[in-house]
């Protein structure tokens, strides 16, 4: 029998955060607490996000707003990387990121921690920007799962291609 494998990723569904983005401008847009504040949440780039409102407090509103709306379409906040508040004139503006793949440093803390801790006889491999767990026994993969969700770790994953 061949081995049973799955694949760890860290991406984000774009047209999920689309959405969130897409709900999140609309509530602004029609709640009463940010009526001329000049308040917005828009796509800036392939992966990034612009907040601006014309004070710190209605731009962090913004933000708060936003990750409610990725949170309620199952999209991890860890995913969402945010800089400081900056003044921009009159305006203040918040930029952010959805940050995707898993670095070379994470791949390794990831997979030693499935190797210090997970089952025996389960197999790590680092391809790219994801990480490819095989055994022969699928109860050990459904462990490493698990154990990867379990842990605190500083960025999004998720599973797939499990076979």
């Amino acid at each position: 029998m061949a081995d049973s494998s799955f694949d760890i990723v860290s991406k984000i569904d774009r047209q999920e955060a689309d959405n969130a983005l897409n709900q999140a401008a609309r509530e602004v847009a029609t709640r009463y607490d940010f009526k001329n504040t000049g308040a917005g949440i828009q796509w800036k780039g392939e992966m990034g996000i612009e907040i601006t409102a014309n004070a710190e407090e209605r731009a962090l509103a913004v933000l708060d707003v936003f990750k409610e709306k990725l949170v309620k379409r199952g999209i991890s906040l860890k995913a969402l990387q945010t800089g400081e508040p900056r003044h921009s004139g009159k305006e203040v503006k918040i930029e952010g990121s959805f940050g995707q793949g898993i670095s070379t440093e994470q791949a390794k803390k990831l997979s030693k921690l499935i190797r210090d801790e997970g089952p025996k006889g389960v197999k790590v491999q680092i391809q790219g920007d994801e990480l490819r767990v095989s055994s022969k026994k699928r109860d050990d993969l459904q462990a490493v799962i698990a154990l990867v969700k379990g842990a605190d770790l500083d960025f999004a994953v998720q599973f797939t291609n499990y076979r």
